[in-house]
């Protein structure tokens, strides 16, 4: 895995690249320690997952997310952070990061940059337990409220699990083509922007 780390702290930031280069499965493209260079070493790099922290002097990990999203999409934000901030939360889940993640969890950066990798959203536990309240959703959610088919169940639920497009059509006998299509309905219908808050969607609403 190709990682750029960002953090202001530069001790944090070496002792990561120590953590995720003993596993032998990650390659610390660059180091940096503000949000101006974030984003100038994804422009470099071209990382396949951003490692960052969100509270820095000057600009956020939060604002450099932003402007990388804004200028590539299907950027890969992981952010890794000390504070488990309600309003750091929604707005990472609301701008398209890929995860959110404690750093007291070091355990969990690799697998959780593995997944990332993979397609998949991750969110620690402890975030995790929060974001119902904060989305302002329950437990018990009604799929024929929206107008959902027991299909279009299905398909959140395989990409809550991490599946891509191609994983899911071979999973469910459809076509490529009619899954990016269920997905863009599945969207529109949830009011939803894109997969990172569809797999966040279907934690939050499962019974």
């Amino acid at each position: 895995m190709r990682i750029v780390i960002i953090d202001d702290d530069k001790l944090v930031a070496l002792s990561l690249k120590t953590i995720l280069e003993s596993t032998g499965k990650v390659e610390i493209l660059a180091i940096g320690n503000s949000g101006e260079e974030a984003i100038e070493l994804y422009r470099e790099y071209r990382p396949e997952v951003m490692l960052m922290d969100i509270r820095m002097n000057g600009m956020s990990g939060l604002e450099a997310g932003e402007k990388i999203l804004s200028t590539d999409s299907e950027a890969k934000i992981l952010y890794l952070t000390t504070f488990s901030d309600d309003e750091y939360i929604v707005r990472a889940i609301n701008l398209g990061a890929k995860g959110y993640i404690l750093k007291q969890d070091y355990e969990g950066i690799a697998p959780a940059l593995e997944a990332v990798v993979r397609g998949q959203s991750v969110f620690g536990k402890k975030v995790i337990d929060r974001i119902p309240a904060l989305l302002g959703t329950g437990k018990d959610f009604d799929y024929a409220r929206y107008g959902l088919s027991e299909k279009e169940a299905e398909l959140i639920e395989l990409i809550a699990q991490g599946m891509n497009n191609k994983e899911i059509s071979a999973e469910i006998y459809l076509s490529e083509g009619t899954v990016r299509n269920y997905i863009s309905e599945l969207l529109e219908k949830l009011e939803l922007r894109d997969r990172t808050q569809l797999a966040v969607y279907y934690y939050t609403h499962r019974g």
